[in-house]
C-alpha cells in the first residue's frame, strides 16, 4: 500500500511538487500518472525513488521510505527512467544479470539463473536480443531491455517513466498487458507515466492526474479522465465515449477557446 503525504520537491527556489497527497495505492494495481509536459510527473517519480531531496512522507505499507538510506529504499523500489545511458557497452543478458545482483534484494529477486533471465526477455519478446549490446539497440529495444532489468528485481514498488514512448502500437499493448500481469501476480504497486490517455483508460487500474505539481484527480481512469478534467489540465475540448466493444476512448475536437 503506497501513501504519499504532503510531498514537496523544489529545484533551487522553484517549487515543482507542492504538498502533494495521494493514495492509498493498493498492491496488485497499475496506476497511470498523467499530466501535461512540465507538470512534475518525472520529478514525482524521482522523489519517490529517493533520487531527489523532498519534504513530506512516502509510506509503503506504513514505512516511511524518506527515512531510509538510498540503498535500503532500492531494496523495495525500482525506478526506470525514460531512457537508459547511451554509452553502456553490455550485452542485454549481462545488463539484466547485473540488475538482478545490483542490491541486496529478496531471495526470489536474487535468482539470476540464465533461465530466469531468458524467461523475462522472452515475456517481453526480446529473447533474440540477449547477446546484442545495449549501445547498438534502437530506442524502443533499449526501453524493453530496461524494463527487463526492472522486472528481474521483483520490487514492491515499480516506477516507470514513459516506458512506452519509443514503442510501436503492438509493443505498447504487449508491455501494458505484461505489466498488469506481473503487477497482479507479484503484488506490486506499479506507477507509470503515460501520455496516451486511451491506454490509461483501457489498460490501467487507477489514475493520478497532476497539474503544476498538484494533484487534481485520483481514482479509476474513467472518473479521472473526463471532459472537464481534460479542459482544465490540457486545455482541449474533448469527449470520452464508449465504443461498440465497451472500451472508453478520448476524442479531441479541438483546443479550448479562451474566455472572452
Amino acid at each position: 500500500m503506497l501513501q504519499i503525504q504532503d510531498l514537496s520537491v523544489a529545484y533551487g527556489r522553484q517549487a515543482i511538487i507542492r504538498q502533494l497527497t495521494a493514495g492509498p495505492l493498493a498492491p496488485g494495481r497499475v496506476v497511470s500518472l498523467l499530466g501535461p509536459n512540465g507538470s512534475g510527473k518525472s520529478t514525482l517519480l524521482k522523489a519517490i525513488a529517493g533520487l531527489l531531496k523532498s519534504h513530506g512522507q512516502v509510506l509503503l505499507d506504513g514505512q516511511d521510505l524518506t527515512r531510509l538510506s538510498f540503498e535500503q529504499r532500492a531494496q523495495q523500489v525500482v525506478y526506470l527512467p525514460q531512457s537508459l545511458p547511451a554509452s553502456v557497452h553490455l550485452r542485454v543478458f549481462e545488463s539484466v544479470l547485473v540488475a538482478a545482483r545490483a542490491s541486496d534484494l529478496a531471495p526470489q529477486a536474487q535468482d539470476a539463473s540464465p533461465q530466469r533471465i531468458l524467461d523475462v526477455l522472452s515475456r517481453l519478446g526480446i529473447e533474440h536480443l540477449a547477446m546484442h549490446y545495449l549501445d547498438e539497440l534502437s530506442g524502443g529495444q533499449k526501453q524493453l531491455a530496461g524494463l527487463a532489468q526492472a522486472l528481474i528485481r521483483t520490487p514492491r514498488l515499480l516506477l516507470l517513466d514513459e516506458p512506452l514512448s519509443a514503442l510501436d502500437l503492438n509493443y505498447q499493448c504487449h508491455v501494458m498487458d505484461l505489466l498488469r500481469q506481473e503487477t497482479q501476480e507479484h503484488g506490486l504497486t506499479t506507477l507509470i507515466v503515460l501520455h496516451d490517455l486511451n491506454i490509461a483508460l483501457q489498460r490501467s487500474d487507477d489514475a493520478l492526474l497532476i497539474q503544476a505539481g498538484e494533484l487534481v484527480g485520483h481514482g479509476s481512469p474513467d472518473t479521472v479522465i473526463t471532459p472537464d478534467a481534460l479542459a482544465q489540465v490540457y486545455q482541449v475540448d474533448a469527449r470520452v465515449e464508449t465504443c461498440s466493444r465497451g472500451l472508453r476512448h478520448v476524442l479531441i475536437d479541438g483546443l479550448c477557446q479562451p474566455a472572452a
